[in-house]
């Protein structure tokens, strides 16, 4: 009965309407609130999945007393308070899952009379203790089938027990601090400390995810160290390395799918980590073979190891925020597994290697803050949802073969030298012009997938700026988009087809030389939130139809040429007034008060109202000039001398050039 709505039926849950020969029972995704206590009487069941329901209370006692259960799943739920001792009654189980819960205190030690364990899941909850005692209460009986273990996001703290090697079928083992946005509250992370060796590994052959990143804890390896396993996921973010550069086993691991070990202080001129303190280049990423890190005699630099060619089912590079100089390799063409590319925040130069086009399942190139220069490339990979070359020397128009790139969500090309216009091909950009479907997501959300149902631990994530700040975005990708071309010399018109893109969010198209006027459709772009049109030379009234941006949180258009009334808004009136300084605007939130002459037009489309008043404005005019014709023909025939005529003939030009300048003020 999973994902069936039930909250009206718990009444009839409490009451014993269950089969009591019932062996499995699946409440997942029902959105139960209540533990149904007519469970208690199902002495035969063997599944009891109670998945990412709403029930909020504590673990009943009458769960403890089912004694034939083999599998509970109570996980992503609201349970709270202590685990009761009598855990160790559930003597059949063979899977425990508590994950995504309030639960607390400690772990009880009779969690070691399961010897049929194998999988259990105590992530994301408030637990405490120390795991070393946890391995201990395992190992008197189930050590030997134990295949995951996953404590992350919990209180647990000590050292981490060599008695770890015993579990030789573990081939999951997370034990990191995580936090899901948008589904759990951040928590504190676990805090082990000491020294893992090699002595936590022998036996662990098995081993295919080990995720232990945010912990004090120290990795210390023999250089000539031969590990028993083949890993597909390595997560050792803020360890410390002993000795502290890359460890050369890494080169036995050729199925690691993904590697973070970020902010480890690695002192080597090369490693394929963010935030260290790398410098030197961008190694050859294909290599014949790994050579040691080795002192020139000449030099107090090292060698780079070239290591990424022993792991070519890599989807994920990243070195950003280092120091690293010189030109990306062409051998980065090689990696054709690559999804995302992170070298942000470098000092590399040069220009982009045409082998990237062979990464035909690159989702993300995150280029920014660099040195790169000639023009965009042309030759970008379809599947590219994020693209970001901000800060660099790019130079040259923007290509309208980016039009191309229908999955982009955020395309990032500001504080660049760029100029000519903006291409009106970029409507074609769908993910920021559609609402997303049912039946599938972009192209982010179907590569990472699979990636993210293996780890759960990972969500790939992207740097843009928005509302005048940099973020970073770390959950689901798709549900964001961004085109900033801000900082460059682009000029013309902002074209009307930018209007379509529907579901863009942040819109960024200032410090350029933009002219014309704001397109008269922008109210058509209902879920921006970000607006920055400023610093260009955009003239006329503002759209009226800006009023309909209800989800508008930022909004800049200071120092354009922009006249007029501010159009009427909730939104519009709330912003500071140096949104708008440095043009000839009035109205609220404006001190200057708008004369009867600057009333606003109706809205409806800017070319059209343009258009009326200057029909009104040549009949007028006609109508002016052809009432003085007329006079002069009826009354020129009476002043037949020259004096009288010529004295008329003044008073008649006065007569129609102030009559002119009236009409042309009011229109």
């Amino acid at each position: 009965m999973s994902a069936v709505y039930l909250t009206n039926a718990s009444r009839w849950l409490q009451v014993n309407t269950l089969p009591s020969l019932l062996v499995e029972l699946h409440f997942a995704d029902c959105e139960l609130h209540h533990m149904p206590s007519g469970i208690a009487n199902l002495t035969n069941l063997k599944v009891l999945d109670l998945y990412l329901n709403d029930v909020n209370s504590t673990i009943p006692t009458w769960l403890y007393s089912l004694g034939n259960l083999e599998s509970l799943d109570l996980s992503f739920n609201v349970f709270h308070g202590e685990i009761s001792s009598s855990l160790g009654n559930l003597t059949a189980l063979v899977d425990l899952q508590l994950s995504g819960n309030e639960l607390e205190g400690e772990i009880p030690n009779s969690l070691g009379n399961l010897c049929r364990l194998t999988s259990v899941g105590l992530r994301v909850n408030n637990f405490r203790g120390r795991v070393s005692e946890i391995l201990e209460s395992l190992s008197r009986c189930s050590f030997d089938q134990i295949d995951n273990l996953d404590f992350s996001s919990n209180n647990f703290s000590g050292h981490l027990s060599s008695m770890l090697g015993i579990f030789k079928n573990l081939s999951y083992l997370d034990l990191s601090y995580n936090s899901i946005s948008g589904l759990i509250p951040v928590i504190d992370h676990n805090s082990f400390e000491g020294v893992v060796s090699e002595a936590h590994f022998t036996n662990l052959t098995r081993l295919k995810m080990f995720i232990a990143h945010d912990n004090s804890l120290t990795l210390k390896t023999n250089y000539d160290w031969f590990p028993p396993f083949q890993l597909f996921t390595l997560s050792l973010g803020s360890w410390r390395l002993d000795p502290s550069e890359l460890p050369t086993w890494l080169q036995s691991q050729n199925q690691l799918f993904s590697l973070n070990m970020s902010n480890t202080r690695i002192s080597a001129n090369y490693v394929d980590l963010s935030s260290n303190q790398l410098s030197g280049e961008v190694p050859n990423i294909v290599s014949a073979n790994w050579p040691k890190p080795k002192q020139d005699s000449n030099s107090s630099s090292m060698e780079i190891p070239d290591c990424l060619s022993y792991w070519p089912n890599l989807t994920t590079v990243n070195l950003e925020d280092n120091n690293l100089t010189g030109k990306i390799p062409s051998s980065i063409g090689d990696l054709l597994s690559l999804g995302s590319l992170h070298l942000r925040n470098n000092n590399l130069s040069g220009e982009l290697p045409v082998s990237l086009q062979n990464c035909e399942w690159l989702i993300l190139l995150d280029l920014a803050g660099n040195k790169f220069a000639g023009g965009i490339p042309i030759w970008f990979g379809p599947r590219l949802a994020v693209l970001s070359l901000r800060s660099n020397k790019f130079h040259g128009f923007i290509p309208d073969e980016l039009c191309s790139l229908t999955n982009l969500q955020i395309l990032d090309l500001a504080y660049n030298n760029l100029s000519g216009t903006i291409p009106r091909c970029f409507q074609n950009f769908s993910s920021m012009a559609t609402t997303l479907s049912s039946e599938g997501g972009t192209s982010i959300e179907d590569a990472y997938y699979s990636y993210y149902m293996i780890h759960k631990a990972y969500i790939e994530n992207a740097d843009f700026v928005t509302k005048g700040r940099e973020v970073k975005y770390n959950t689901v990708l798709r549900l964001v988009t961004s085109l900033d071309l801000s900082s460059n010399m682009i000029s013309g018109e902002i074209p009307e087809e930018l209007t379509s893109l529907i579901i863009l969010q942040t819109l960024n198209l200032s410090n350029n030389l933009l002219t014309g006027r704001i397109p008269s459709k922008i109210g058509d772009m209902k879920m921006l939130e970000s607006l920055d049109l400023s610093v260009n030379q955009l003239s006329g009234e503002i759209s009226p139809s800006i009023s309909n941006l209800t989800f508008l949180s930022y909004l800049n258009l200071s120092y354009n040429k922009l006249i007029g009334q501010i159009p009427i808004s909730t939104q519009l009136q709330s912003f500071d007034q140096s949104s708008y300084v440095g043009n000839k605007l009035c109205g609220p939130p404006l001190k200057e008060r708008c004369s009867v002459n600057e009333a606003m037009p109706p809205v409806g489309d800017d070319k059209h109202v343009e258009g009326y008043l200057l029909e009104d404005g040549g009949f007028y005019l006609s109508l002016g000039l052809g009432f003085a014709f007329g006079f002069w023909i009826v009354l020129g025939s009476l002043l037949s001398n020259v004096p009288w005529s010529n004295a008329f003939s003044q008073f008649q030009n006065r007569i129609v050039k102030k009559l002119y300048a009236a009409i042309v003020e009011c229109y």
